[in-house]
């Protein structure tokens, strides 16, 4: 993959980026994100922001072999700490590592934040938790998708800040509001993979020797006929 081929996970993400955008890619470690949009003519500013210097010297070389040093910068920081005020940033992009790491990314650089960012999220893991950090702040999913690639699935989640409460349903937090609509085939197959999960953790403890986890049992099944009801 690079630049010119992103896999289909960052080209989804890319997709939701909208256009004319001044895009923040925290975490973009060969920068293919934000070379692939200013490429696309699709953003007029990127920050390319890593935490690790050796990530950061990939994305410095990716835009310098673009041509694109004048259009792109590189940032080393913690998360949303690489936003200036002045950057005018519109646009926040965070993919490729768990739900719970993009929350804490959030939480810690919330101040940086200018209210008017589109957020697109691509947690690998946790969605949940991180769309419960999106309804306590504020934020209001806008849209979502959910794909296949190379064995693993991935959701997208994209939020803007409002200025009202916002409120999702345990099920909606748990599977997505937008998701739980569309009801597509890859949606079906995740959760009908989970199912499969949770009953093979509740034979292999029925199996057991030592004395069984009854209510971790009971809880699990409670969870298998949450997910039924929704597929």
């Amino acid at each position: 993959m690079d630049a010119n081929n992103l896999s289909q996970r960052l080209k989804t993400v890319a997709d939701f980026v909208p256009k004319n955008s001044r895009v923040a890619d925290i975490g973009s470690d060969h920068a293919y994100l934000p070379v692939y949009l200013m490429k696309q003519n699709q953003i007029e500013f990127g920050i390319a922001s890593e935490v690790a210097k050796g990530p950061l010297e990939n994305a410095k070389q990716e835009i310098l072999s673009e041509g694109l040093s004048d259009k792109i910068d590189t940032r080393l920081a913690d998360g949303l700490l690489s936003i200036n005020k002045e950057d005018n940033i519109n646009c926040v992009t965070i993919a490729g590592m768990g739900g719970t790491l993009i929350r804490q990314i959030l939480d810690n650089g919330k101040n940086h934040l200018n209210g008017n960012e589109v957020l697109v999220l691509q947690p690998n893991v946790g969605e949940n938790r991180l769309r419960t950090w999106l309804m306590n702040n504020h934020y209001e999913i806008k849209d979502e998708t959910i794909l296949r690639e190379d064995g693993h699935t991935y959701e997208i989640i994209v939020a803007e800040k409002v200025n009202h409460d916002v409120k999702y349903s345990e099920q909606e937090l748990q599977f997505g509001p937008f998701l739980l609509k569309q009801h597509s085939e890859v949606f079906v197959e995740k959760w009908q993979n989970e199912i499969n999960r949770i009953e093979m953790v509740i034979d292999q403890m029925n199996q057991a020797k030592k004395e069984k986890p009854i209510e971790k049992i009971k809880k699990m099944k409670d969870d298998i006929n949450s997910i039924k009801e929704v597929l």
